[in-house]
């Protein structure tokens, strides 16, 4: 146990193995609560105050370092430095220096590398990784600022804020849109060109205003950029995309774009947080952005309004991506074709371009892969096809499913008849195919003969529409307590039925640390990026494992699987490696 900052000054290994997870994680959910709530009554000294003392918080760095060091899917990448801390030992000395550097630490130069777009793999996105350090600090400042906006948010904002996905800005245009006497059909589709590049630093600062880290924040967006054949570089607008306080100052840049808009919401007895009639809806999510209009001539308004309000904060819009469109023509976001068609009825399914994009990946991965066993087919297209079904298994897409086993089904007999050339038909079938699934009356379903394991269809996963999230609520709200962990309990992840089971057994909770097992850096905004946290997050993140007691109190014998973090069984293995007396 860590128990005050002297002992965190001493952290070493064994101590680092043995810190109370859940007590830290409930500590700092009761100091973001207390934030929140101050701000909610413009009580500013009081929520000042208490965004220094979670500065301070020695819970507050050892959960940050955690997160950055443990937790997050990039924490094998180094900054411009080189480190990373990927041992107990190292992870409990950078405690020790993001605490002791608590108010002096000077902001490096982040190191900019380009990865391919997810929308258009030709296209790369300028990524900028900021060095372990600034990561563990900004993870500590995002904590004392993030609570005070999620108190000021606007309702209809929903990218990368704690308790909110793409899932709830598409149903919140679904909802909007459903009605059969819905008046907003027309929409403004907008995008903003490079904003995380792009926005105005002073603007930014303005809007933080006496935020008691506000310096430090000043110093990651002035600290430059380091890119390999072209030196160091000066950063005078603009926010690094890669970095954990980013997405958090891209939407205070951006809060009181609904208003800009001409939103407005009533505030009488039951219709509060009704839009006013004749006024348009905005959904926004990051930089993309959905309005909502009664006529064409509104959406030319809107548009015009909502520049004049971009340009002072450094913003325009990507005039090749912006259009005004009719609902019955239908228009993309996040990957969703949303269209109205003749018999009233708004549908929500894949975009025929997310469908194109699976399908030349789909074909690349298995062309990489010939030459290669069933096993690691499977190890290579299974996260992918679970993680683009989870996506979309609120939408309407059981048909596009159905169209997607096909293809896939072509890709693997394809890539067998590659890998036995002179063999009939029949024998690949038998070798490659069969009632692989127990739980499935499906003979053929691609799989390995030595292993037993198959590869998932997409049509396995069931249709669930999802549950929107409670206008402006919060996780952060106190007053909401019981309806988050009300949602959490309703909302099922998109795991088998087994680790479901094993899951809510456990209530969520590993059973070695007892931290929430399924966190992730922030929600997915594509089925490119639920394919990759369904790799990171779901099967690299968790492990099921046959554990006794885990060196704890318990019943001797007990022989349950349970569910536990990869990182916590690494260490479980390690320390009973090292004293396998006190793992008996």
């Amino acid at each position: 146990m860590v128990n005050g900052p002297e002992d965190l000054l001493r952290l070493d290994a064994e101590k680092w193995e043995t810190i109370d997870w859940r007590a830290q994680e409930e500590q700092i959910r009761r100091l973001r609560r207390r934030i929140f709530k101050a701000v909610q009554e413009e009580d500013w000294p009081k929520a000042r105050n208490l965004q220094k003392l979670m500065l301070r918080s020695r819970g507050n760095t050892l959960m940050s370092v955690r997160q950055v060091t443990q937790r997050n899917a990039g924490r094998k990448t180094a900054g411009i430095d080189g480190e990373v801390a990927l041992t107990s030992e190292a992870r409990a000395e950078m405690a020790v220096r993001v605490h002791a550097t608590i108010g002096s630490w000077k902001p490096h130069a982040v190191k900019r590398v380009h990865i391919p777009k997810a929308s258009n793999p030709a296209k790369l996105r300028p990524l900028g990784i900021p060095v372990i350090m600034d990561r563990c600090h900004q993870a500590r400042v995002r904590n004392a600022l993030e609570p005070e906006w999620e108190a000021r948010f606007e309702p209809r904002s929903y990218g990368f804020r704690p308790g909110r996905s793409c899932q709830d800005a598409i149903q919140s245009i679904f909802q909007a849109t459903s009605q059969k006497l819905a008046k907003r059909m027309w929409v403004l589709d907008a995008d903003l060109a490079a904003a995380f590049d792009r926005i105005d630093h002073t603007r930014l600062l303005e809007a933080i205003g006496s935020f008691p880290a506000r310096d430090m924040i000043r110093d990651w967006l002035k600290a430059g950029v380091f890119e390999k054949g072209t030196g160091f570089s000066p950063t005078d607008e603009g926010t690094p995309q890669g970095g954990v306080i980013s997405p958090c100052l891209m939407n205070v840049a951006l809060h009181g774009l609904e208003e800009a808009a001409g939103v407005s919401y009533r505030t009488d007895g039951c219709h509060a947080g009704e839009t006013v009639a004749g006024r348009p809806i905005a959904v926004r999510y990051a930089d993309d952005m959905i309005a909502l209009c009664h006529s064409r001539q509104q959406a030319e308004q809107v548009k015009a309004r909502l520049a004049q309000w971009l340009r002072p904060r450094g913003l325009t819009f990507n005039e090749d991506k912006t259009r005004i469109v009719h609902l019955t023509e239908g228009f993309e976001f996040l990957g969703v074709l949303i269209r109205r068609y003749p018999n009233g009825k708004t549908l929500t399914t894949p975009s025929p371009s997310a469908v194109r994009r699976l399908k030349l990946r789909l074909a690349a991965e298995m062309r990489s892969l010939r030459g290669s066993n069933a096993q690691a087919v499977i190890a290579r297209l299974d996260p992918i096809v679970r993680g683009w079904a989870a996506y979309y298994r609120s939408m309407v897409s059981s048909k596009v499913f159905t169209a997607l086993d096909n293809y896939v089904w072509r890709l693997t007999f394809k890539w067998a008849k590659c890998g036995h050339p002179n063999k009939p038909r029949r024998w690949i079938v038998d070798r490659y195919y069969g009632k692989f699934n127990k739980f499935r009356n499906d003979r053929w379903v691609f799989g390995d003969q030595e292993t037993g394991a198959c590869l998932t269809k997409f049509a396995w996963t069931p249709i669930v529409r999802h549950k929107l999230v409670l206008g402006s609520a919060s996780p952060d709200d106190p007053a909401l307590a019981e309806y988050w962990t009300k949602r959490q309990t309703r909302v099922k992840p998109p795991l088998d039925s087994y680790t479901l089971r094993l899951l809510t057994m456990q209530d969520g909770r590993c059973s070695l640390c007892e931290d929430a097992l399924l966190t992730a850096d922030q929600p997915p905004e594509s089925p490119e990026q639920w394919a990759r946290w369904w790799l990171h997050v779901v099967r690299r993140a968790i492990a099921a494992d046959y554990l006794v007691h885990h060196g704890r109190s318990g019943p001797s014998g007990d022989g349950q699987t349970r569910l536990v973090h990869a990182s916590c069984h690494r260490s479980y293995l390690s320390r009973r490696h090292r004293n396998p007396a006190q793992h008996t």
